[in-house]
């Protein structure tokens, strides 16, 4: 039992004392680089998935 509780003093030791956490500015600014990131990606799927439906659909109606 004292191994256990010897460990989470440990833990929060190390979070509290030797951690080191971003600034509230950074944390937003990673924030924002996510979310455009994200969509961008989004739209470049949203293209590329718009393309390939017309591609196929063009083939389909060449084959049938």
């Amino acid at each position: 039992m004292k191994k256990i509780v010897n460990y989470f003093k440990e833990v929060y030791n190390e979070l509290v004392n030797k951690t080191s956490w971003p600034s509230w500015t950074d944390l937003s600014n990673s924030a924002r680089v996510v979310m455009v990131a994200s969509v961008i990606i989004a739209l470049i799927v949203f293209v590329m998935d718009y393309c390939f439906e017309n591609i196929l659909k063009g083939v389909y109606s060449l084959l049938y």
